[in-house]
């Protein structure tokens, strides 16, 4: 059956709702401009030095993991246009328990890329003479100095303004930042492919592969992967999108394709423009040690100065503009999640502009904080990709479970051979945390715990009478997922004790997340239940648009 889309009773003013008010170029720039962030400017040559020439079967690999996940989500996203989606599908499908830890998970990733993408910004600043010499970004051993604290917070404030001021602000300077984004790479590929191309160095230094399938395997948690997140912040901004069954699926769809063959040609123009001498040995130091700035060395090293100076710009602007997006999108699963009753309810306050302000001046205060523990741009990949794998298994495993118990309901988009792709898509995320390694598994598993904690203190500031049931029948299969994910990870061989064998540890993977997923499936709750959830959720989620508004 088709449900339309339900007003709330306060939609005639619009006080407490988001503002629909982004189409379809708006999303696909928000999905676009997340991917195109600081993952182009270091990624290369941190996936070069893993895996040599084979990183482009990195690149491969995980962009077909990937799009599956990314069809599931568009699938998700069209079917429940509503804000901060990757936290309520789970809701519909397995209740609040559910919901609340894929929120978590999806909110923690979300915040902390922007403090990645302001310390990309500086490192990549630090590399100018000038700056360097006046100004001292960073310490040698790359971590903050007290300067660098300070201009990093100065970029944070100026995220929290634009998201303060409105979707629309937002959503046309992240267009404007987008285009650009696009455009240096593109023009980075064919100066560095037209003047410097060295067909040799795809089997230098130890051949195409030089540490084997390890080496491909390696190279997804240390920059291919988090290169490649960002397609689902259109589904994150879902709520204020003008048309969302029309333009959410799209959108992200074409994200994910310009942004997949942008890093293809990225990474293969890299690895030609290398110098054949510096690959004779090894791939370990393949621009020279401690460079933070590879493509800026190769312009300048084939005679295009004038591209690095370009470069050096749009090392402020391309992660800027990610981490600008990012906060908006936490700060709409801190307003999800307080909707649902699991973060504090001061999280759904909307100011005028119609954006959640209080969500979004806690993104700003927790990406703050993190620029303390966390003080480099590698030291927070991994963990950030960990947690990105936990947030996108979830999206298949609801998709399989809404499908059977919510199946009337109208999708706009269908994932293709959605019984096989979706736990294939669950597998596949399960496989990018195991190899994200055992290092950021188990640190995510304690950040879990402390979510729980979070979660026990907002119910007990609630009356009991206004408490909704957990559903924990339903969320049975969680923690024995996670935990069972951690402990493979511990005796794996990225970063634990490599007691399973080679190729055994993935096929242990495949097999756990297969018995996870069709167990987590069983569990989902009712038809009813799930439409129930459904419709108390778009009911009032946002105000639709006025008639003749244009789209």
């Amino acid at each position: 059956m088709t449900r339309p889309a339900a007003a709330g009773s306060n939609s005639a003013t619009g006080a407490h709702h988001l503002h629909r008010a982004v189409g379809f170029w708006g999303l696909m720039f928000i999905s676009l401009g997340s991917i195109i962030g600081s993952g182009w400017l270091l990624g290369a040559l941190t996936t070069a030095v893993i895996a040599g020439p084979a990183s482009l079967v990195s690149w491969v690999l995980a962009s077909t993991m990937l799009a599956v996940l990314a069809l599931a989500h568009a699938e998700l996203g069209a079917t429940y246009p509503i804000a901060g989606g990757t936290a309520r599908f789970p809701f519909f499908a397995f209740g609040p328990l559910v919901g609340f830890t894929a929120g978590w998970m999806s909110w923690l990733r979300s915040v902390l890329i922007s403090p990645i993408e302001v310390e990309a910004t500086l490192s990549y600043m630090d590399r100018i003479g000038w700056v360097h010499d006046r100004v001292r970004v960073l310490h040698p051993n790359g971590t903050l100095t007290g300067a660098g604290l300070v201009i990093a917070s100065v970029f944070m404030l100026i995220f929290t303004i634009i998201n303060v001021l409105g979707v629309r602000l937002l959503s046309g300077i992240n267009s404007v930042t987008a285009v650009v984004k696009t455009a240096v790479p593109l023009l980075t590929v064919a100066v560095l492919m037209t003047l410097a191309f060295h067909g040799s160095n795809f089997t230098a230094g130890g051949g195409f592969a030089p540490h084997g399938a390890h080496g491909v395997f390696a190279a997804l948690p240390a920059g291919v992967v988090f290169a490649l997140l960002g397609f689902e912040q259109a589904i994150q901004l879902a709520g204020e999108a003008r048309d969302p069954q029309r333009d959410i699926s799209r959108a992200v769809i074409v994200a994910m394709a310009v942004g997949t063959a942008l890093y293809l040609l990225l990474q293969i123009a890299f690895i030609g423009a290398l110098d054949p001498d510096a690959l004779t040995r090894s791939w370990d130091n393949p621009v020279g040690e401690g460079n933070f700035g590879p493509y800026a060395t190769l312009a300048t090293a084939v005679g295009a100065g004038w591209l690095a100076t370009i470069l050096y710009v749009d090392a402020v602007i391309s992660p800027a503009g990610t981490g600008l997006v990012y906060m908006a999108g936490a700060a709409r699963l801190s307003y999800a999640m307080g909707r649902e009753r699991v973060l504090p309810r001061p999280l759904t306050q909307v100011g005028r502009s119609r954006v959640p302000v209080v969500s979004i001046l806690l993104a700003f205060v927790v990406g703050e904080i993190a620029f303390l523990p966390f003080p480099s741009w590698q030291a927070l990949v991994g963990v950030v990709t960990s947690a990105a794998a936990v947030m996108y298994a979830f999206a298949p495993v609801a998709l399989h479970a809404l499908r059977v118990q919510d199946g009337g309901r109208n999708r706009p988009y269908r994932l293709p051979a959605g019984p096989v792709l979706a736990p294939a898509g669950f597998v596949f995320a399960n496989l990018i945390f195991y190899w994200s390694g055992y290092e950021a598994d188990w640190k995510l598993g304690i950040a879990a715990l402390l979510g729980f904690l979070v979660l026990a203190l907002t119910r007990r500031g609630i009356p009991a009478a206004e408490r909704s049931g957990l559903r924990a029948r339903s969320a049975l299969w969680v923690w024995p997922w996670l935990g069972g994910m951690i402990l493979i990870g511990r005796f794996g061989r990225y970063g634990g004790t490599r007691a399973l064998p080679d190729w055994w540890d993935l096929a242990l993977v495949i097999v756990f997340s297969l018995a996870i997923h069709y167990t987590a499936v069983r569990l989902a709750l009712p038809p009813e239940d799930v439409d129930a959830a459904v419709q108390h959720e778009e009911e009032g989620e946002s105000v639709p648009p006025a008639p003749g508004t244009a789209r």
